[in-house]
């Protein structure tokens, strides 16, 4: 019930599961008894966040009120696609290892909907993801990664996939190396000189001239089969999807000089083409491998991100059982601490309760009897029994399924070279096709017209067309790696250049996530030190965060706190109290004080006003009958905010995003560069108003929580800190491994000049392309000179890549 949830478990859908009037317009979540109604415009909402969300970016972009993340998962992007969410069965979401290209969803999901039992299916390889919705009558769940499984693909349940990559494709390259090696060797030593009309180092007749040319044969045959597999199987599934790219250029160049030398060979040419076979696989696995291994070293910056997990649940009586095993209305106790199992209903208890995973907001909420409380947030300093609601699921639970769920509907970004070769690659066939007949129809002989044929085919670049992309994304990698900064998908090097809009989530983004005492406020005659020494002392025997940021401010003074001894401590809603060094010492709300027989100096309310209108925690402290001074204490901004909030707006509109209202909305009102704040947004509301402010143009979303996670999927770029959770991260195109925001401009930047990289190198070779072309049409180059040509310009390509960004 949390990231590893059962990939087999239907997500919450609320739009196909309740009536309209029941759930909100935006977020789908249930609305209360008396729900919040736009007088304007009609629709229902949870609360007023979503409300403001709705009015404002419907009335600015003319948005239909339908919500459009319910629209694109329902396959409103692709005319071809069907609502997966009406079909009448189970969801399964399966991580798929192979996938590298547009043509692989098509496939994937062609396949997979003929087999028996599968209702639909949406694939996704910018994200590895499948979703498969199937009839759990007709086939198993354990059945379908089965069913995916083939042509090179590997699924396995999305919750239990393995990120360590296999070593397959490595020892291919080696192998193939190896192997191509002496296949040159020979070339140099046999065939070479003979093409130039020098003598061989040892003339080859006969049988052994034959059996030369087999050697040749067999070993390149291993290259091509072994080696290239991934590009014939691109290749193939480019058929099969009805969408040529590049792997079938460099597919259709391989296989042309590979079949016209095995004609050769068996009829005793002495013009073998196996060498261009061997160079184009090697050199285009070479520069895909070289990419991956960038990739694979910089995912592992990351790794040992904060995991959150609860499948365990403690009932009332002590016994721990398994999640699964666990029914609505049944009581659960928590203990401080621990992470809430599931969503309910406190039943017994009070205590301060840390949401910030789920909502975002590090403050914690007090929580007491009759109070909802939610599943993945964690009770901070006393136990609590809850009881389960009807539904038995978490709200962990639910973001997660959203976020699996929009990431299999988030189709990837077709590269730049593949949109090319749509057009590029019947081109080139064609024309080869034309060439070849043209030369038969006027009586050129068979071997003379396929050879013409075969140069286009060769001379049209497939190796610098190839490695254009692959090569420039690795140097990318690599400098972002350099900065700080994991680029976990490569999406964001076609979309970044383009963004438009930059969403902030404002907990753990623009601010620390951590709360932290901001400010000390005393009264005549107490020393600051004096005052935090004392709160501290007490404050270190509670588990409230608000306490544990008030003892570590304490540890920092001159004396410290920790020669302070506390001889009894005692726990309120509102505050505590303790005898510190033979005086007692209160803790808390001002009115906490009141009730405790203190009186508050008329100088201290000021004080208590002011940091509630900063957003922050006033905590009073007082003994000896009356207050001494104020604490305040909140979630302070990032180091160097306002700085890369002047960069980021540069040519951008920035919006915030915050479940917070009141003051400390009104406080990222105020900062220069935001242009505009969604305040009390709820977590299912943030990737519906990512998704619709998308009609402003390209939007890139920054955050760092599990709540965050659907968003950053549902953005064109996610961006996630390095201190986020799992979950977020998972979702993330970019992590940022260091806290701080000027990284995000510096990933736009990698992102920039990594495009202008790829677009360099596809002109160089469209434009090589313009002069060789016509030259083998014209049959005025012959293979050899082609393939060094072909070695000429990906040699350019590789220069210009490694120059660094």
């Amino acid at each position: 019930m949390t990231e590893n949830a059962p990939p087999h478990t239907r997500p919450s859908a609320p739009s196909t599961t309740r009536a309209r009037s029941d759930v909100c317009d935006l977020c789908d979540l249930p609305t209360p008894a008396e729900p919040i109604v736009d007088p304007d415009g009609g629709g229902s909402y949870c609360c007023r966040g979503c409300l403001e969300v709705s009015r404002t970016l419907e009335r600015a972009d003319d948005v239909p009120p339908e919500s459009a993340v319910r629209a694109r998962l329902d396959g409103a992007d692709a005319p071809d696609s069907r609502n997966l969410d009406d079909l009448d069965g189970e969801d399964a979401y399966l991580a798929v290892d192979g996938m590298h290209c547009s043509t692989c969803e098509v496939f994937l999901e062609t396949t997979v909907e003929q087999a028996d039992g599968v209702l639909g299916a949406t694939a996704s390889y910018a994200t590895d993801t499948i979703r498969i919705v199937y009839d759990p009558n007709r086939v198993a769940a354990a059945d379908l990664p089965e069913i995916v499984s083939g042509y090179g693909y590997t699924a396995t349940e999305r919750s239990a996939a393995d990120d360590t990559p296999s070593e397959d494709r490595a020892a291919a390259l080696l192998l193939g190396g190896f192997f191509g090696m002496m296949v040159m060797v020979w070339y140099v030593l046999f065939l070479y000189p003979t093409y130039f009309g020098f003598e061989p180092v040892a003339d080859f007749g006969g049988y052994a001239g034959f059996f030369l040319a087999a050697n040749i044969w067999l070993f390149t045959t291993f290259i091509l089969l072994y080696t290239g597999y991934p590009i014939l199987r691109g290749a193939f599934v480019s058929l099969r999807a009805g969408r040529p790219n590049m792997d079938l250029l460099v597919a259709t160049a391989a296989l042309g000089s590979y079949g016209y030398s095995t004609l050769a060979t068996v009829l005793g040419r002495g013009h073998l083409y196996f060498d261009v076979t061997v160079a184009v696989v090697l050199v285009v696995t070479a520069g895909t491998h070289y990419e991956s291994v960038v990739k694979r070293r910089a995912t592992g910056l990351f790794s040992e991100l904060t995991e959150r997990r609860v499948d365990e649940a403690r009932l009332e009586s002590g016994e721990t059982v398994p999640l699964e095993a666990v029914e609505p209305s049944d009581r659960l106790l928590v203990r401080p601490g621990e992470r809430v199992p599931l969503d309910g209903e406190v039943v017994e208890g009070s205590a301060a309760v840390d949401e910030s995973l789920v909502t975002g907001e590090s403050l914690p909420v007090r929580k007491s009897e009759g109070d909802a409380i939610r599943g993945g947030t964690v009770v901070t300093d006393a136990p609590l029994v809850l009881e389960v609601g009807r539904e038995a699921e978490s709200t962990l639970d639910r973001l997660v399924s959203m976020l699996w769920s929009i990431q299999s509907s988030r189709p990837g970004v077709q590269r730049l070279a593949d949109r090319l070769a749509t057009v590029f690659v019947p081109l080139v066939v064609t024309l080869a096709s034309l060439a070849t007949v043209v030369l038969l129809a006027t009586g050129s002989s068979p071997s003379a017209a396929l050879l013409v044929g075969l140069t286009v085919v060769i001379v049209s670049c497939p190796c610098a067309l190839g490695l254009a992309t692959p090569l420039a994304i690795a140097a990318g990698l690599q400098s972002a790696a350099e900065r700080g900064i994991v680029v976990a998908a490569e999406a964001i090097f076609e979309d970044a250049p383009d963004v438009d809009v930059v969403v902030l989530d404002k907990t753990g983004t623009m601010t620390t996530g951590r709360m932290t005492v901001e400010g000390v406020h005393v009264a005549p005659r107490v020393a600051p030190d004096d005052l935090l020494r004392r709160a501290g002392a007490v404050e270190a025997l509670s588990e409230h965060p608000v306490a544990a940021a008030i003892a570590d401010a304490a540890l920092e003074t001159d004396s410290g706190s920790e020669g302070v001894a506390v001889e009894s401590f005692e726990r309120d809603d509102r505050g505590v109290s303790g005898v510190a060094d033979g005086e007692r010492v209160v803790i808390g709300h001002p009115d906490y004080l009141r009730e405790c027989g203190l009186s508050i100096p008329g100088a201290l309310e000021p004080r208590f006003a002011e940091a509630r209108g900063a957003g922050r925690v006033p905590v009073a402290v007082g003994w000896d009958g009356r207050a001494r001074g104020a604490i305040a204490v909140g979630d302070s901004p990032r180091e160097g905010l306002e700085a890369a909030l002047e960069t980021l707006s540069d040519g951008r509109e920035i919006v915030v995003l915050t479940g917070d209202e009141g003051p400390a909305a009104e406080r990222l009102r105020s900062l220069d560069g935001v242009d505009e704040v969604f305040a009390g947004v709820p977590p299912a509301a943030k990737a519906e108003t990512v998704d619709r402010l998308r009609a402003r143009g390209t939007v890139a979303m920054v955050g760092d929580g599990s709540n965050d996670a659907p968003a950053l999927a549902a953005a064109d770029i996610g961006i996630a800190m390095g201190s986020g959770t799992e979950l977020a991260t998972d979702a993330a195109d970019a992590v940022i491994l260091g806290d701080d925001l000027a990284a995000v401009n510096e990933t736009f930047a990698v992102a920039t000049s990594t495009h202008r990289r790829i677009r360099q190198n596809l002109a160089w070779a469209f434009a090589y392309n313009a002069v060789a072309i016509p030259l083998a049409v014209a049959g005025l180059l012959n293979p050899l000179f082609a393939a060094v040509a072909m070695a000429a310009s990906s040699a350019l390509v590789v220069c210009n890549s490694a120059r660094s960004l």
